[in-house]
């Protein structure tokens, strides 16, 4: 899976505009505060790691392709960015973060509740956990097909909807859960916007 991402980052072009970009950064900026202790985990090329440490948090950048990091740490050379494993333990320790931002990660991630567990662990009691990921709604399948939603060959491993994100947070302990959908027309929004509490 790692040789995927590594392949996957060195075949993506320099300039990447992240997907529904506006409304991730205006939800991150409406959380973060100056002097979190932050992990952006998947963090690709940076971007969002960039803007935490432009907020004033002590940001941590962590992916599983080197490369992906590589890209980063050439735009931004300050940041502290780490390689963890695919499927292992995160290199980090418990308790030692305040917020947890991981964007579009989720649904590429093979064993949710190895990684949610270990989310949960680096969060302090107390942290904030926030996730974006596409959402797949009903009408949307029902318009598109699932096929386009989920390309047999495509790095998308789970699908979520309002209910299954918000459901998924509390069977893991998080509190104070809430999942809404952004982007795109009512009834036909593009992602989901999660908070969560540990």
């Amino acid at each position: 899976m790692r040789d995927y991402y590594e392949e996957l980052w060195q075949r993506l072009p320099p300039q990447l505009a992240p997907p529904h970009g506006e409304v991730r950064r205006a939800f991150l900026l409406g959380e973060v505060r100056s002097g979190d202790r932050a992990l952006d985990l998947g963090c690709g090329a940076g971007q969002f790691t960039t803007l935490l440490a432009d907020t004033g948090a002590q940001a941590v950048g962590a992916d599983v392709a080197e490369a992906a990091l590589a890209r980063a740490r050439a735009v931004d050379p300050r940041l502290d960015l780490r390689l963890v494993p695919v499927d292992g333990p995160l290199p980090l320790e418990d308790n030692a973060f305040d917020l947890v931002w991981s964007s579009e990660v989720i649904e590429h991630v093979a064993d949710t509740a190895r990684w949610l567990s270990e989310v949960r662990r680096v969060l302090a009691p107390g942290g904030r956990l926030l996730l974006t990921t596409p959402a797949h709604g009903r009408l949307q399948v029902a318009l598109g097909g699932i096929e386009r939603m989920s390309d047999p060959l495509g790095d998308h491993l789970h699908l979520y909807t309002r209910r299954s994100l918000q459901g998924l947070l509390k069977q893991f302990g998080f509190d104070q859960v809430s999942v809404r959908p952004a982007g795109g027309a009512p009834g036909l929004r593009r992602i989901l916007l999660a908070r969560a509490v540990r």
